[in-house]
C-alpha cells in the first residue's frame, strides 16, 4: 500500500461559495488551471473531466462526495500519456472551512492520496498542485490570473 500523500493548506480571502464556484465552474477553472476546464454536474457518481483548449481530455474522474460549499472529492486519472492513464486512479479532496479568526478568509485543505506504489502521477501532482492552488488564490483575491506554461499531466 502506498503512503504517498500530497497535503496542502491555503488561506484565501473569499467566501466558501465563491471558492466552490472557482473549483467547479469550467470558465473559472480555465483561468487558473493551465487553460484546462473542469466539467461535471457534481453529483455523487458523476464523471469529472478536465479538457484543454484543443478539446483533448487530460484528466478524468468520478465524483465521490459533493457537499456544497464544504467538501468535494473525486477520483483522478491522467489521460495525457499511456503509462499515466494505465495507473489506478487516485483521489483528491477539497475541504473548505471559514477561518475562525476572520470570516472573510477560507481555509482550503487539499489532500491528494490513494496512489499506487511507485506512482508515476505523484511526482506530477506534487509539482502541479502548488501552481494550480497559487493561481486559484491569486485569481480569487486580485481578479487577475497567474499564467503558468505547461500542461496538466
Amino acid at each position: 500500500m502506498s503512503t504517498q500523500t500530497f497535503h496542502y493548506v491555503n488561506y484565501i480571502k473569499t467566501t466558501p461559495d465563491e471558492l466552490w464556484e472557482a473549483l467547479t465552474d469550467p470558465e473559472f477553472t480555465r483561468q487558473y488551471w493551465m487553460d484546462n476546464s473542469v466539467a461535471s454536474d457534481w453529483q455523487t457518481g458523476s464523471p469529472v473531466t478536465f479538457t484543454n483548449p484543443a478539446g483533448k481530455v487530460v484528466l478524468i474522474g468520478t465524483v465521490l462526495v459533493a457537499e456544497r460549499p464544504r467538501l468535494l472529492s473525486y477520483t483522478w486519472s491522467f489521460q495525457t500519456d499511456e503509462q499515466l492513464a494505465a495507473e489506478k486512479p487516485s483521489r483528491v479532496t477539497f475541504l473548505l472551512e471559514r477561518y475562525e479568526h476572520n470570516p472573510e478568509i477560507v481555509r482550503l485543505t487539499v489532500t491528494h492520496d490513494g496512489f499506487p506504489e511507485n506512482s508515476l502521477a505523484f511526482p506530477n501532482i506534487s509539482i502541479g498542485w502548488p501552481m494550480v492552488l497559487s493561481g486559484l488564490k491569486t485569481l480569487l483575491e486580485t481578479q487577475r490570473a497567474i499564467h503558468f506554461q505547461g500542461t496538466c499531466g
